[in-house]
């Protein structure tokens, strides 16, 4: 003998459905995507590299030098911040990318760029050395070259970009031009 199934309500229907739809997407936790972004660090000559959850990498970046000086590949264009600097630390080729700002004797920002480990040079004692230069408007302004401490290389992808396997902790944004550090 037959028997009839009861009717399928719409809340039932749309309560199964709202079960089924992550299983189906393969990852429920896309629904609860959130992105966060560190504290920055306070910017030093010397410090000590960290990662997103303010951690320690075990890897120290140091401004060694600074001076104002005519760039040589564009001297008419007067004076430019040339820095040098070290990391310390690395292991590998690889290593942390950070962001270096000319500042002026308040801490804001004249001018701010990145730098990355893995541009510097190995030297025979385990660290990696480099130089950069930075324009800024007025160099005679210029009272220091700091680095901030946040790793900016690990940067996964935003829960706008990718909702899926997006979000999470995110470096802080990279230090501009007046920005107070």
């Amino acid at each position: 003998m037959f028997t009839a199934r009861p009717r399928p309500t719409t809340p039932m229907i749309l309560a199964s459905l709202a079960l089924s739809l992550p299983a189906l997407s393969g990852c429920s936790s896309s629904w609860f995507c959130q992105d966060t972004t560190a504290e920055r660090g306070e910017a030093g000559r010397k410090v000590q590299v960290v990662d997103t959850d303010g951690q320690n990498l075990g890897v120290t970046v140091e401004v060694v030098g600074w001076r104002l000086a005519p760039h040589p590949q564009v001297p008419a264009d007067g004076d430019k911040v040339h820095f040098d600097y070290r990391f310390d630390g690395t292991g590998e080729p690889r290593g942390p990318v950070v962001d270096a700002c000319a500042v002026d004797q308040d801490r804001v920002a004249l001018r701010c760029t990145t730098v990355d480990a893995a541009g510097a040079w190995p030297e025979p004692d385990g660290t990696r050395t480099g130089d950069d230069w930075l324009g800024v408007d007025h160099p005679r302004r210029v009272a220091a070259v700091l680095f901030l401490p946040n790793d900016q290389s690990y940067d996964r992808p935003s829960c706008a970009t990718d909702p899926k396997d997006g979000g999470g902790k995110h470096p802080p944004k990279s230090a501009s031009t007046g920005d107070q550090l």
